[in-house]
This record gives C-alpha cells, sequence and structure tokens, in this order.
C-alpha cells in the first residue's frame, strides 16, 4: 500500500482506492479504470503516484492499444438553459 500522504487542497489525509480516468485523446474520450491513486474523502481530490502516472502515459501512447480495445456508450446532452427544470 502506498502512502499517498494529505490532500493539497483539505490537508485530510488520502485513501487508496482504484478509480476510473478519463482522457481526451485527438476528440476521442479514453477511459482507463482500476487505477491506483490517493483520493480524499472530503473534497474529492485525485492523486496518482509517479510509477502509475509513467505507466498511464505508456499506455496512452500506444494507439494501437486504444483502438483495439472496448468501447463504451456515454450519454451526450445538449446544453439548453431554457429547457431545464429547477
Amino acid at each position: 500500500m502506498y502512502d499517498y500522504g494529505k490532500c493539497e487542497t483539505c490537508d485530510t489525509p488520502l485513501e487508496e482506492k482504484n478509480i476510473q480516468q478519463d482522457f481526451w485523446i485527438k476528440d476521442k474520450l479514453v477511459v482507463i479504470e482500476k487505477v491506483p491513486a490517493g483520493v480524499c474523502p472530503q473534497c474529492g481530490e485525485k492523486v496518482v503516484n509517479a510509477e502509475v502516472g509513467e505507466h498511464i502515459a505508456a499506455l496512452l501512447k500506444d494507439s494501437n492499444r486504444i483502438n483495439k480495445a472496448p468501447t463504451i456508450s456515454v450519454p451526450l446532452i445538449k446544453y439548453e438553459p431554457e429547457t431545464v427544470a429547477v
């Protein structure tokens, strides 16, 4: 288990969790799942250590792997302020 220390935003100890991290690469949304990160239970700030960051960078450079990865569907909602019920 990695010691992530305290949150830089609110000084609360970070807890290790697996998260989903999303990136936009050339107008394409890429989601990496099960990323080990330090997560603040107070404000939600997320931090990864250097080793994880380097591995993510390598994954994102592998366009062949990205092109072969399964895809997911996400809702696309237009921002139309006059139609939003409050």
